[in-house]
């Protein structure tokens, strides 16, 4: 073999290999160090003899390896979906139309694959503080249809609904919820005032923004489903939030003082009303009194006048008689026709005055 005869140089003829050795093996040179250098080939037959005695622990070993590959397989192969989530296996990368229910299942790994999606209720908020690039910002900062700035702080709550959908049409999909629910609200605040994202319209609000967000999300397949959407917080940004909280105050005043001028002007409406009620009601009574006594003298007139007309002097003499009585009744003088033979007109002893209340009254003057 070549590397059994290597020559030196020059020609010399150097049967000893390429230290030099003498042929034989004898009494030549030897290599620095002692002993005789082996050459390949003999290396080689001494590897193939110690193989050929079987590998070290003989088949048990080769037992002991063949459990550890099937064990190692068991466990790619058996998985657990939990109670809250759903599973979608893939065979070749490409998900099977059924779903794996919460327990125990096999799959053919590596030809198969699982990917577990959890169903539970999620929680995205937006309107927090964040930074980007450096910079602090507000997701919730927004302009509204009176161009006024607003800081809309709101929660999205959702869940999945397709777990197929959710996994292969978009990639992040909490990012994709929250995108989608921001550019809504953004859309509805800047169609309306501020007030009614203040106070005045937050549910009206809220329903409209969530039935555009469910709208986009279904439009792209994400495969989720909006429960709610609640607005937690709206009002101006910090940096005014002063000014606005002032304008508050002068508007709550407004209001306080157009309440108390609007139930003074009640009470004396009330009272005006009131007093129109009485005044119609004593005109009422009073226009029934007029009307029954002109009632009763009118009758009494006719009574009368039938007595007349059945008895004419008597009636007259008891009329004159009446009248004298009306008129003359208060008078301190008597009066005596002068056929009797008197003077006409005399007067008599002051006896009204003899009486006790004349006598109280006199004393008390």
């Amino acid at each position: 073999m070549p590397w059994e005869n290597n020559g030196g140089g020059g020609g010399r003829n150097n049967n000893g290999g390429p230290w030099g050795q003498a042929p034989g093996g004898g009494g030549g040179p030897r290599r620095p160090g002692g002993g005789n250098t082996p050459n390949l080939e003999d290396i080689l037959n001494r590897g193939r003899d110690q193989f050929k005695g079987g590998l070290p622990g003989g088949r048990w070993a080769l037992v002991g390896g063949a459990l550890a590959i099937v064990a190692f397989w068991a466990l790619n192969s058996i998985y657990t979906v939990d109670p809250q989530e759903v599973g979608v296996e893939l065979r070749f990368g490409a998900p099977k139309p059924e779903l794996s229910m919460p327990g125990l299942h096999f799959l053919l790994w590596p030809i198969e694959t699982v990917e577990k999606v959890a169903v539970t209720e999620n929680q995205t908020q937006i309107g927090v503080a964040t930074s980007s690039s450096g910079n602090s910002r507000s997701e919730g900062l927004m302009l509204s249809g009176d161009q006024n700035i607003v800081n809309v702080q709101f929660s999205v709550l959702w869940a999945v609904n397709d777990a197929v959908a959710y996994l292969f049409n978009v990639r992040d999909q909490e990012a994709m919820v929250r995108y989608a629910a921001e550019s809504a609200m953004r859309e509805v605040v800047g169609r309306r005032p501020a007030q009614d994202i203040y106070s005045d319209d937050r549910q009206g609000i809220a329903a409209e923004v969530f039935s555009i967000t469910q709208g986009i999300l279904e439009s792209y397949g994400l495969g989720v489903q909006i429960s709610q959407l609640l607005i937690e917080n709206a009002g101006p940004p910090a940096e005014v939030i002063d000014a606005f909280n002032e304008v508050q105050r002068a508007r709550q005043d407004e209001t306080r003082l157009q309440e108390e001028a609007r139930s003074y002007a009640n009470t004396l409406l009330g009272d005006a009303r009131g007093r129109a009620a009485a005044l119609r009601e004593d005109a009422a009574a009073y226009t029934n009194r007029v009307v029954q006594e002109a009632t009763g003298e009118a009758q009494r007139f006719n009574a009368i006048y039938a007595e007349y007309v059945n008895a004419p002097q008597v009636t007259r003499k008891r009329l004159f008689l009446e009248t004298m009585e009306e008129v003359l009744g208060g008078s301190e003088k008597v009066l005596i026709e002068n056929g009797a033979g008197g003077q006409g007109v005399i007067p008599y002893l002051p006896l009204p005055e003899l009486r006790p209340g004349a006598t109280t009254s006199t004393t008390g003057n």
